[in-house]
């Protein structure tokens, strides 16, 4: 019997993979590798990827989708987003300046109190799909 308002039920739901659209998979392959990204086993025609830590990953492929490579966005979640930007600056990836949210609107910048969901930057992969960079260091109630 149904106990939520949805009336489906009580079960678990999660996000296993996000489908990304590319125009290059072995380009986007070493991109996502060079991220420090786990190579995960699949079929031939999928290359799956996970970043560490995350129990999602990311797939791409011939035919995947039928999306427009560099039409996806997405959040990538971090602890410490100045040891990431400067991670991924290292690598060569063409990180964003910091910016942080306001009651007016986003501001460049850290979070001047490094509060938890309010301090992002961006960066592209390689199809120009958007990734974008947030900080949490506590999560919402409930968003263990």
């Amino acid at each position: 019997m149904p106990t939520d308002a949805s009336g489906l039920g009580d079960f678990d739901q999660r996000i296993e993979v996000l489908v990304i659209p590319v125009s290059d998979v072995d380009r986007s392959r070493d991109f996502y590798v060079r991220l420090g990204w786990r190579l995960d086993v699949t079929p031939p025609w999928v290359v799956q990827l996970t970043p560490p830590g995350s129990a999602t990953s990311v797939q791409f492929g011939p035919a995947l989708t039928p999306a427009a490579p560099g039409s996806s966005t997405a959040y990538l979640v971090v602890a410490d987003i100045v040891a990431a930007r400067e991670a991924l600056v290292a690598a060569g990836v063409p990180v964003t300046d910091y910016f942080h949210r306001t009651p007016e609107g986003f501001t460049p910048g850290l979070d001047p109190h490094r509060a938890t969901y309010s301090t992002r930057a961006t960066f592209p992969d390689p199809d120009n799909n958007t990734w974008i960079l947030q900080e949490i260091t506590t999560r919402l109630p409930g968003r263990e």
